[in-house]
C-alpha cells in the first residue's frame, strides 16, 4: 500500500479527486469527460479568481488542436455546468463573467482521501456557511415555485371542470 494521500477538492456535495480524475456526488461518481474535468479542475484551482477563455484554451488544447475553441468552451462549460446540476442564470457554482471568462464561487476545502485536511480559517467557514445558506435559500425557493405552478394548474382543472359541468347542466 501506498502512503501517498490522495488530494481532494471538496464543495458543497461534490468531491473532486484530482489524483484518480473522479468527481463524486454524494460519494457517487459523476461520469464527466477529460476535457470539461481539466476545466472543473482548472476553474476550482484558480481560488475564485476569474479564468479567462484564452487561459481555457491553453490548458484544454494544444497549439496543433484546430477547433472552434469558442464552441469548444462553451460546450465543455455546459458539461461541467450539467454534471454539477447547475444552473448558469442562478449558479452555485460557475459564474460566466461576460465577455471575459468564469469564476468557480463556491468555497472549496482542500482534503484528502483519509478525511483528514481542509480549512480551518474562520473567513473560510464562515464563506462557506454564507454558500450552504444560499444554496438552501435558492433549493426552497424552487420548491416554492414548483408547488406554485402545482396548484395554479389545479385551480385551472378545477375551473374548467367547473365550466364544463355548467355547460352539461343546460
Amino acid at each position: 500500500m501506498s502512503d501517498r494521500k490522495t488530494r481532494i477538492l471538496r464543495f458543497g456535495v461534490f468531491e473532486l479527486d484530482a489524483d484518480t480524475e473522479q468527481l463524486r456526488k454524494n460519494g457517487l461518481t459523476i461520469r464527466l469527460p477529460p476535457q470539461p474535468f481539466k476545466l472543473l479542475r482548472l476553474l476550482v484551482d484558480a481560488g475564485g479568481q476569474v479564468v479567462t477563455r484564452d487561459e481555457i484554451r491553453a490548458a484544454l488544447w494544444t497549439g496543433e488542436t484546430f477547433v472552434d475553441f469558442d464552441q469548444g468552451v462553451n460546450f465543455a462549460i455546459k458539461q461541467v455546468r450539467a454534471a454539477l446540476d447547475d444552473d448558469a442564470d442562478r449558479s452555485l457554482y460557475i459564474q460566466t463573467i461576460p465577455k471575459r471568462g468564469y469564476r468557480f464561487v463556491a468555497p472549496v476545502e482542500l482534503g484528502s482521501a483519509d478525511g483528514i485536511g481542509g480549512s480551518s480559517a474562520t473567513d473560510a467557514a464562515l464563506h462557506k456557511a454564507l454558500w450552504v445558506n444560499i444554496a438552501e435559500l435558492r433549493l426552497a425557493e424552487e420548491s416554492r415555485k414548483k408547488w406554485f405552478r402545482i396548484a395554479i394548474a389545479a385551480m385551472v382543472f378545477i375551473l374548467l371542470a367547473a365550466i364544463a359541468m355548467l355547460v352539461l347542466m343546460r
